[in-house]
């Protein structure tokens, strides 16, 4: 397999990273209680604990260039401080806020059993797997979306009036009704995760240079999008979401 065929074959994996559901979160069918089972199982599952995720996969000591674009995916996740904006999770609980939650709803929370599986999922293959395995699942697949193909082609800066456009434009604005002060961590990914999302790929692609180590996270890639999608499936099912809704 040929360096071009790897990435092909994780980029149409990605765009395999869309659920049905998902439409229904960005539009005003949804109560502020469905909302809530949504955003507590999505800070439970990863966004609480992401940076933990990256620096799993940095303590397995990967080459060099792949340790230092770790480093600055953490220090960004656990401080802000390349966006000058603020610790990831915090800004999350933040946009919560924005909703009307308060911070205390999100600090004990009962995982569905599909997010758990997933969670647990994501915890062995950062523990125990390879580097590159841990790697490709946290910055390729969690930190990814179904966009991964158009958002790697156009990798630029984002102007001040683009940005205002585009925070405008978001569900939480403009559906439910979120102040744009709350909105930081749209603002810290808009900012620095064209660039995230450049670097994890090209980790992945520079360094899984064999079949051996391709074929590895072809099959990690595969087993997260499968448990995703069964994480999202329990999501829909707590929020009585049906598929003709």
């Amino acid at each position: 397999m040929t360096p071009s065929q790897f990435k092909e074959e994780l980029l149409s994996l990605m765009e395999r990273k869309d659920h049905w559901a998902w439409k229904y979160f960005s539009q005003e069918k949804l109560s502020k209680e469905q909302l809530k089972v949504h955003f507590k199982q999505e800070y439970a599952v990863y966004v609480r604990d992401f940076p933990v995720f990256l620096g799993r996969v940095y303590a397995k000591n990967p080459p060099m260039e792949v340790r230092y674009e770790l480093v600055q995916n953490i220090y960004e996740e656990e401080t802000g401080g390349i966006s000058k904006t603020g610790p990831h999770p915090v800004l999350f609980l933040k946009m919560m806020a924005g909703l009307g939650f308060k911070r205390s709803e999100f600090q004990i929370i009962e995982m569905l059993p599909a997010s758990r599986t997933y969670r647990q999922w994501i915890d062995e293959v950062t523990l125990h797997g390879e580097w590159y395995e841990g790697a490709a699942v946290t910055g390729v697949f969690v930190e990814g979306s179904v966009k991964d193909r158009k958002e790697l082609e156009s990798v630029r800066p984002v102007s001040a009036k683009k940005f205002e456009e585009v925070l405008a434009a978001h569900p939480m604005v403009r559906v439910h009704g979120v102040a744009p002060e709350n909105m930081d961590l749209i603002k810290a990914h808009i900012q620095v995760e064209g660039s995230h999302r450049k670097a994890a790929w090209q980790m992945v692609l520079d360094y899984v240079d064999t079949d051996e180590k391709r074929k590895k996270v072809k099959d990690a890639m595969q087993r997260t999008l499968d448990l995703w999608l069964a994480y999202r499936d329990g999501v829909a099912d707590a929020c009585e979401l049906k598929r003709d809704m």
